[in-house]
């Protein structure tokens, strides 16, 4: 049986950013599940046991190779998208997750083409599509976290 296909999946996707309101995003490889090209953030599924705190922390080392500074919980969501057999769904935990970006490097080169450091306002494109549902929350947020460190 397979997480989000079978059953309802839950994960636990993050956007890293710098403390300076500069977001982490990395291309999508080949070898990624869908919307190969894209720019995403980043996300995980949940492991049995683990709280959603624990699940970022593991998934931002596993993917970027750093221990993150800071997590924020976001919002939760649904995630209900066409998928090769029929459609998948996902209950999404969002986290907003401060880093240091000196010690960010790719944790899954099979998964990433390529990362990136992007002012919140200039993003490369395209995005995938669900980053792109959570952009507004995350861009208000960001802005507010931002301001409260000056």
């Amino acid at each position: 049986m397979k997480k989000g296909i079978d059953y309802i999946g839950v994960n636990c996707c993050f956007v890293c950013h710098d403390g300076q309101g500069r977001i982490l995003l990395h291309k999508r490889s080949v070898n990624c599940r869908d919307e190969q090209g894209c720019w995403d953030s980043g996300a995980g599924a949940l492991e049995h046991g683990e709280t959603f705190e624990e699940g970022v922390r593991r998934e931002v080392r596993e993917e970027y190779g750093v221990e993150p500074m800071s997590v924020t919980y976001v919002r939760t969501r649904n995630l209900i998208r066409p998928h090769a057999d029929g459609r998948s769904h996902w209950v999404v935990n969002l986290h907003l997750v401060e880093v240091d970006p000196e010690q960010v490097s790719i944790g899954e080169p099979d998964k990433m083409d390529e990362i990136g450091w992007f002012d919140i306002d200039h993003l490369p494109q395209p995005l995938h599509s669900a980053f792109i549902d959570d952009l507004s929350q995350i861009k208000h947020l960001l802005v507010r976290t931002t301001f409260d460190q000056d």
